[in-house]
């Protein structure tokens, strides 16, 4: 009876938690449906397009209310499907934010969709391989060919996640192949558990899509970045990667954590077996990251890595350990009302900071650092915390 009665305050406990996450994302905008994925035949003169490859195990939803397509759910697919989406960005566009529509699609004031193809695993490739020919060709400087793979976290729809991915194409100026890869989260507050269940179900697919691009003729270096809880699902499939002695594949990526939703303890024995990257992994933190407060909680106070505070001489020492980048963006807006999206912001300042190598002055060392917002027109916008990691 004891036991009983404390499974179910527990019980209560959790959904207390996620019914005030959902107060606290109430506003936010209506949540596009898969409408959102079927193409529209207009065009405006100064929208920009933006083509985005996706690779997804969400069950594909079959024809609804007279539609032949009603796009992907939350569903789980054995296999891996491809499409290839070229999305509409409207003129007025501002930065950091994604245009969303109330009705209807419409390029003149909103993202859209303007064409959509199906793609085999071996048009994925081949179209692969003629964008990054495309998007970087040889230069004096031999600029390698560049993929950016996002994993979304928790409580996306694939429409969001595309839509988000060519946000950030676009404001970060381009220049490389973006491939979202979309994993079946249920797409509302209510799933959390389940999409912790699904996200462990995806770790062979991120796997295997990574091989897939590493293979991929031009590509030399792949930018892939994980949010909230997809940072988990990126960080056990580089995990499964190294036990599965796929070294090359890992020499070829840039990995970025954005406010990643993983236990402090488990992201420890996950490093303890990935151990040190060719280039050091970057964590991007706020310790007011208030859905990270809340998943905290809902895991019995233990603290997520993504809200780890950089002044605490612990988080230069898992710094050194690991060989990471931990990079403190509390300075930085945030559009949602959780301060869980500042990666958004962090991408186009990253960009408009890199050098020809790709990177921020001052942050290919791993060491633990505060983005200084007031130095955002600098060279470097980042204060050192406690000493950069010297001899990388």
């Amino acid at each position: 009876m004891t036991t009983f009665a404390a499974c179910g305050c527990r019980l209560a406990l959790t959904a207390s938690l996620l019914f005030a996450l959902a107060l606290s994302l109430a506003g936010c905008g209506t949540r596009p449906g898969s409408i959102a994925l079927v193409p529209v035949e207009a065009s405006v003169p100064g929208a920009k397009l933006v083509t985005v490859y996706v690779a997804t195990d969400r069950e594909r939803l079959g024809p609804s209310d007279g539609k032949p397509d009603a796009g992907f759910g939350s569903g789980r697919a054995r296999d891996l499907a491809y499409a290839e989406f070229t999305i509409s960005i409207p003129p007025g566009h501002e930065s950091g934010r994604v245009e969303w529509f109330e009705r209807q699609p419409g390029p003149d004031k909103s993202f859209a969709t303007v064409r959509r193809r199906p793609l085999t695993e071996a048009e994925f490739r081949n179209g692969l391989a003629t964008r990054v020919a495309k998007a970087s060709p040889a230069s004096v400087e031999g600029k390698p060919g560049e993929v950016a793979v996002f994993v979304h976290g928790y409580n996306y729809s694939l429409q969001e996640g595309l839509f988000r991915l060519a946000q950030l194409t676009s404001d970060s100026g381009g220049g490389t192949v973006p491939v979202l890869f979309s994993w079946p989260s249920e797409a509302a507050v209510t799933g959390y558990v389940a999409d912790r269940d699904a996200v462990t179900f995806s770790r062979d697919h991120l796997v295997k899509l990574l091989s897939t691009v590493h293979e991929v003729p031009g590509v030399r270096k792949t930018t892939l970045i994980g949010h909230s809880m997809g940072g988990w699902l990126v960080v056990e499939s580089l995990r499964q990667l190294r036990l599965l002695k796929h070294d090359p594949v890992l020499a070829g990526l840039d990995v970025v954590l954005a406010a990643p939703d993983i236990d402090v303890d488990v992201f420890r024995t996950q490093m303890e077996t990935l151990g040190s990257m060719k280039r050091p992994l970057m964590i991007l933190v706020s310790q007011d990251d208030r859905a990270l407060a809340v998943s905290s909680r809902v895991a019995g106070g233990r603290p997520r890595i993504g809200a780890i505070d950089v002044q605490d001489p612990r988080s230069l020492e898992i710094a050194r350990r690991f060989d990471l980048r931990i990079v403190d963006i509390s300075t930085l807006s945030a559009s949602d009302r959780l301060n869980h999206d500042r990666f958004v912001a962090f991408a186009s300042v990253y960009a408009s900071t890199a050098d020809v190598a790709g990177e921020p002055n001052g942050l290919r060392q791993a060491g633990a650092y505060v983005f200084n917002a007031a130095g955002a027109a600098i060279a470097s916008p980042f204060t050192l915390v406690g000493g950069a990691l010297a001899g990388r």
